[in-house]
């Protein structure tokens, strides 16, 4: 059996340079893949896919997919790529810095401040100038730190380059991750964390990245958490639990109703599809997508 990539792996690759309130989606599309090629949207949700998941497809030819589904919109790209997506007309819905990408070092950790803030400060110029809104950043693992305090050192650094991203009009936003099965020790685990943090940097360029696989993880509750934090949460990432696999029925979400309450939120960004599909063949895999985003299409 081929060795399931994970998104740590992804990332080594990529520094590399080895990789370039809604109505309910019907139960019967819940189901399984359906293989029509366009799918005719309804438009209330932006949607996106997850380079990293589905790198299997040279990015070209992933723009041409994501056209022929109906969305234009691909998450989690360096630098280096937009020119590709721009080629195919579509977005890229969630940037990389062009420097060093590490979940594992982050800005809970004062040491990492220096190449942090270097880093996003060449970035956020380059996001804006793209046409570009979100920019991803992390807060690192604890490696015995308390959460205060890794917190406190977050809210130091970002601080220094809030600023400039106010003025440049592009959303700082730091994914939450579980820290059970797929991060140990990774401190962004809990969405109240997160919304402290926010609440301390005080500024509405930064936002969270809330992953409802990840949070259905380690917290669960995840409508309630969205109803009662959206304005912190300014993108969401999916996929199935258990096994980060497809978002159908073999899974324990129940993603059309999650999808209607971030409808009702007034959510106007991202929902990025971050699964990693099972399917054998190529056409499985690309009739999972669609069926991914039939079903958060509410």
């Amino acid at each position: 059996m081929k060795k399931q990539t994970t998104r740590r792996e992804a990332l080594k690759q990529l520094a590399a340079g080895t990789i370039a309130a809604g109505t309910f989606t019907s139960l019967s599309s819940f189901a399984g893949p359906q293989r029509e090629d366009r799918i005719a949207l309804r438009g209330n949700i932006h949607h996106s896919v997850c380079y990293w998941t589905y790198n299997f497809l040279p990015l070209d030819e992933l723009c041409s997919t994501v056209k022929k589904i109906g969305f234009n919109a691909i998450d989690l790209l360096a630098p280096k790529d937009w020119p590709t997506v721009q080629q195919h007309g579509i977005t890229c819905s969630m940037c990389y810095t062009a420097g060093k990408i590490s979940l594992t070092e982050g800005w809970n950790n004062k040491s990492n401040h220096a190449w942090l803030i270097k880093d996003f400060t060449e970035a956020i110029p380059l996001v804006a100038k793209a046409g570009y809104k979100n920019l991803i950043c992390f807060s690192g693992n604890r490696n015995g730190m308390d959460d205060v305090t890794g917190m406190k050192n977050c809210a130091e650094g970002l601080k220094q380059i809030i600023g400039l991203a106010e003025k440049e009009g592009v959303i700082i936003q730091m994914e939450l991750f579980n820290s059970k099965v797929d991060h140990k020790d990774y401190m962004a685990d809990k969405s109240a964390w997160g919304v402290a943090l926010c609440k301390m940097i005080g500024s509405p360029n930064f936002k969270l990245l809330y992953d409802i696989y990840h949070m259905q993880i380690n917290e669960g509750d995840v409508i309630r958490t969205i109803r009662d934090n959206h304005e912190y949460f300014g993108h969401y990432h999916t996929a199935g639990v258990p096994g980060r696999h497809e978002i159908d029925a073999s899974q324990e979400l129940f993603y059309p109703a999650i999808m209607s309450a971030i409808l009702a939120t007034g959510h106007e960004g991202y929902v990025a599809q971050e699964f990693i599909p099972t399917g054998k063949e190529k056409k499985d895999k690309i009739a999972a997508l669609k069926n991914a985003v039939r079903i958060c299409d509410v």
